[in-house]
């Protein structure tokens, strides 16, 4: 089977190890090295309460871009509002898996997912970085584990790949994702780490993140929840014999085409994992008068638990869909609103009109489900992705004690 994790781009290899982190003893430590030092770009949480991990790399990439050559991931743990000593463990991981990794310190990405508040169990992780420095290597079956060691309340890893023609060569996109519940990204628990054997300028990678996450993994809710971890990453090795990207040219809008494309599948994985969800919804807001205010309505409905319930049961309730965007903030025109569940209009210029009720039933059971609201305001529109709200969630989130 062909590799198509985030070791299938040249000159990557990865680990996963369980070194007692979780109670559960599953995997809970990931590594991801370079042979060489890669380009690299990164966006983090817009959380104030940002984590441990979080603040190192914002000061070892202050514009977000710069060479990285090891990532090290723990689960089970967030490092985050741990004080000074998150600091230091956060520091620590780093050093120990740049010697692991025969790399530099400041070339390790270290992030933290898991519980909140508590303090790393540093002998674990020391044990863990060794262990997985041990077995990194390039084979789907290291890509996987990487992307197996880095989940929480996950049910299932979240891998990616694409692929695209650059001047003669063959370019590799990959990636992995892991994230259920705490969903919201703004830059829930969050992370994602993409890799490319591209020879690309760090800031051009960034500038194609950055695009590629502003509707991808900047359009998905579960809960609502902006995580204090969130990280995402881009890794590009520079191995695969494409012309140097330097500028935005055609090659650089291949590339971020793939990225982008790889992002969506990641970002799309995240909400259909959502804690406790049945149904992948997508939330379509047209007719604003600008982007923001398209986006607003749609994070209100997507967001609304009570529009998130109906969607759960299986219930057209377009009124909760409409007044979501009502109270949004959005600029809207309520004697033209419309409201469709995919394809059957059921409310159009302020009032509800005649439908197949008997499709629409059919509509709103499958597991992947349409909602169009348009304002009547404008021309500008924005697609969220949302999941339903279930009894499993509450469920699932009662039981995650602290």
């Amino acid at each position: 089977m062909a590799n198509r994790t985030v070791t299938a781009p040249h000159g990557f290899l990865a680990a996963g190890v369980a070194c007692g982190i979780k109670v559960s003893g599953k995997p809970d430590l990931a590594m991801l090295m370079c042979e060489r030092p890669a380009a690299a770009a990164a966006i983090f949480t817009t959380n104030v309460m940002k984590a441990a991990p979080v603040r190192r790399s914002l000061r070892l990439m202050p514009r977000g871009h710069g060479r990285l050559e090891t990532v090290v991931v723990n689960s089970g743990n967030a490092n985050a509002c741990t004080g000074r000593r998150g600091d230091r463990d956060a520091q620590k991981m780093a050093e120990l898996a740049a010697v692991a990794t025969d790399a530099k310190a400041e070339g390790v990405l270290v992030s933290s997912t898991g519980i909140i508040g508590r303090p790393l169990p540093m002998d674990a992780i020391e044990a863990g970085i060794a262990a997985a420095a041990g077995r990194l290597n390039a084979s789907a079956e290291a890509g996987h584990a990487f992307a197996t060691a880095i989940m929480t309340t996950d049910t299932r890893a979240k891998e990616a790949f694409a692929e695209v023609k650059i001047g003669g060569a063959t370019v590799r996109v990959a990636g992995c994702a892991k994230g259920a519940g705490m969903i919201a990204p703004n830059m829930a628990t969050m992370l994602a780490y993409i890799t490319t054997d591209a020879d690309i300028a760090p800031s051009l990678l960034h500038a194609a993140i950055v695009d590629a996450a502003a509707d991808t993994f900047n359009a998905i809710t579960v809960d609502g929840h902006n995580s204090t971890n969130d990280t995402l990453a881009v890794l590009a090795s520079g191995l695969a014999g494409n012309r140097p990207i330097r500028k935005r040219d055609t090659g650089y809008r291949k590339l971020a085409a793939a990225i982008a494309d790889a992002s969506r599948q990641l970002a799309e994985a995240i909400v259909r994992d959502g804690e406790g969800a049945t149904k992948l919804v997508r939330v379509t807001v047209s007719g604003a008068a600008t982007v923001a205010d398209a986006e607003r309505a749609a994070r209100a409905i997507a967001d609304s638990p009570l529009a998130k319930c109906a969607l759960h049961g299986s219930d057209p309730n377009w009124g909760r869909f409409t007044s979501a965007a009502g109270y949004s903030g959005a600029k809207c025109d309520a004697g033209h609103m419309k409201c469709s569940i995919g394809p059957v209009t059921i409310f159009r210029n302020g009032q509800p009109v005649a439908h197949d009720a008997k499709k629409v039933a059919r509509l709103m059971a499958a597991d992947d489900i349409s909602i169009a609201v348009d304002l009547g305001a404008g021309r500008a529109s924005k697609t969220i992705l949302t999941c339903d709200l279930s009894r499993e969630y509450i469920t699932i989130n009662a039981d995650y004690h602290t």
